[in-house]
């Protein structure tokens, strides 16, 4: 240990050296309570000759960085030990792990705070993703998010809210950007949903406006009442234009996290969970079943799904309007 290190003309406090003359780690001490705002002295002496520990302590708070590592000083520091407030053994735990002698010549300790500035830096990056995973689920009506709601409500009150309620309050309550829903101009009256699959006498009318729920395909346009009958109205529109639409739709490696969008199975829709099979599903013309407890976000993106799959363009070839 070198008291008063001397470095082109500053000084260190205390280097810890192997061998003797090499600084392995440099120890600046400052007086109780006055050690805030002190790293950049300290990474300078450590960066000017490449040391790879640095501490920086007033006696009670002991602080151990990396300087060598990416970020600002306090993202470079490892550990922050309080030997007041800490338990003993903590304290006796981390300056053994950290300063033992054995453990700085060795290397060991090097080791030791680079492992522990990883974990660090782990926590570190997933505690400032959390906001963004968070208004991404919000976003994009995340099925699973809106189901876990729904059910617990259920269990609190005895009623389910449908995903749009949630989705609804979710926005209402919590702070983040969406995206302003596209609502279609251009409308005529046409067949009802359920009429999709035998009619295609509807054409749209550039003198009507596009009502706010339907859809268009191809040039042909559909009112509907419900986002839900969008739904279904594009998946017959689509299989009456190809037949092998709704089992190449089906075989599609992934459809929603946990749940299928569309099966010839009805129980295929939501695995587990018999009360939705019971409550939301509904048999197409051609015998596919169709899972229908969805948010208006996520029909859209099933909708697109379905767009990929019959080579039609989402938007041009293919618009809908669920409502608001």
């Amino acid at each position: 240990m070198c008291p008063e290190y001397s470095l082109e003309g500053r000084r260190v406090d205390y280097a810890l050296c192997h061998p003797p003359g090499k600084p392995i780690a440099f120890v600046e001490v400052k007086q109780i309570g006055q050690s805030e705002g002190t790293e950049r002295q300290l990474f300078e002496y450590a960066f000017h000759i490449g040391v790879p520990l640095a501490i920086l302590t007033d006696g009670q708070e002991w602080n151990f960085f990396l300087p060598g590592e990416q970020g600002d000083y306090g993202e470079r520091r490892v550990y922050k030990l309080d030997i007041v407030e800490r338990d003993i053994s903590e304290c006796m735990a981390r300056l053994i792990r950290y300063l033992k002698y054995d453990a700085i010549v060795s290397g060991a300790a090097i080791d030791a705070e680079r492992e522990d500035y990883r974990n660090v830096s782990r926590d570190r990056l997933m505690k400032s993703t959390l906001p963004k995973a968070l208004t991404r689920l919000l976003e994009e009506e995340d099925e699973l998010l809106l189901e876990l709601v729904a059910d617990r409500v259920e269990s609190l009150c005895g009623y389910k809210p449908d995903p749009d309620t949630v989705a609804r309050f979710l926005k209402e309550n919590v702070v983040f950007k969406s995206t302003p829903t596209t609502i279609l101009k251009q409308s005529s009256r046409s067949p009802t949903a359920k009429s999709v699959a035998a009619s295609d006498s509807a054409r749209i009318s550039s003198t009507h406006k596009f009502p706010s729920i339907g859809f268009v395909i191809e040039g042909r346009q559909y009112t509907t009442r419900s986002a839900r009958e969008v739904l279904e109205g594009v998946f017959e529109a689509l299989h009456e234009r190809d037949a092998t639409i709704l089992e190449r739709f089906a075989a599609l490696p992934q459809h929603g996290r946990t749940r299928r969008y569309l099966a010839k199975n009805p129980n295929d829709l939501y695995p587990g969970r018999p009360d939705l099979v019971r409550d939301h599903s509904m048999q197409l013309t051609s015998g596919w079943w169709l899972s229908t407890n969805h948010s208006r976000a996520t029909i859209k993106r099933i909708i697109e799904m379905a767009c990929d799959v019959a080579h039609l363009k989402y938007g041009k070839d293919l618009q809908v309007s669920v409502g608001e």
